[in-house]
């Protein structure tokens, strides 16, 4: 895949993802910004609490783990959070990934 098919690719699920949660009522008004950011980080601790009781199959979607599902809800928050403001994640994340190729090991001593 391209970079600009998937540029298209992420801003299309974005855009559904988005006019999903419009639809359920989660935009009714406009969202702070850490209100937003507190949600992705809620769907992270919600998959280390999968992994806490040994990553069992999604109650919602059963074919995924509950890690699996909370990454993608990770995801989904930060797609909806990037319509709603207009920031470029996919060309980012594309962006990012070239850079991290270029740098030292370890990035220079760090230990984690």
């Amino acid at each position: 895949m391209s970079n600009i098919d998937f540029v298209n690719a992420f801003r299309a699920i974005s855009q559904e993802v988005n006019t999903i949660a419009i639809e359920k009522g989660w935009w009714r008004s406009d969202r702070s910004d850490g209100e937003l950011i507190a949600l992705m980080h809620s769907e992270l601790s919600e998959a280390l609490e999968g992994l806490r009781h040994g990553n069992p199959a999604s109650d919602h979607i059963p074919e995924y783990t509950a890690v699996e599902e909370e990454l993608a809800d990770v995801i989904i928050r930060i797609m909806d959070y990037a319509i709603a403001r207009n920031y470029r994640v996919a060309e980012a994340l594309i962006a990012k990934v070239a850079f991290n190729r270029g740098r030292e090991f370890m990035h220079g001593g760090k230990k984690f």
